[in-house]
């Protein structure tokens, strides 16, 4: 009996460690996502010199930083813009006005889809805990019945 239970219990235990992998491997795929988003709408807008100066104490460390040679902010900027220019109309269509406009709305439901994906990986979590504690504590009471 001891035996089958021991059996039923890490058969539980290894679900939710299966489980709690799941988690972390969606959690990682959201933040991925949120991340290529982000670099995908950084990149899309223009550089400004207060931006740079406020990014970076030195212009020696944003020439370093994007490997750019230029003398002044300015110029730094106006290379900056122009390589971004360059890129995007190379890999992309030219933005529309509505685009740009629904760009702030559409801001607001990628957070809002984040969020509710977090809360969701929260809950599955804290469902995981619960079930970790009770195979912890079933194990500690057949250790405890062991001779």
């Amino acid at each position: 009996m001891q035996i089958k239970a021991t059996s039923r219990i890490l058969g539980a235990a290894a679900k939710i460690a299966q489980n709690h992998d799941q988690l972390i491997d969606e959690v990682v795929e959201m933040v991925e996502e949120d991340l290529d988003k982000q670099t995908h709408t950084e990149s899309s807008k223009p550089y400004t010199v207060e931006q740079l100066q406020k990014q970076f104490k030195t212009i020696k460390d944003a020439k370093a930083h994007f490997n750019i040679r230029a003398n002044s902010w300015a110029a730094l900027v106006s290379k900056l813009n122009e390589q971004s220019a360059n890129s995007n109309s190379q890999t992309s269509k030219p933005q529309t006005n509505k685009r740009s406009a629904n760009s702030g709305s559409q801001a607001s439901k990628l957070q809002d889809s984040t969020i509710q994906r977090i809360e969701s990986i929260e809950h599955e979590i804290q469902v995981i805990r619960r079930d970790v504690k009770q195979v912890i504590n079933l194990l500690n009471l057949i250790v405890e019945k062991l001779p």
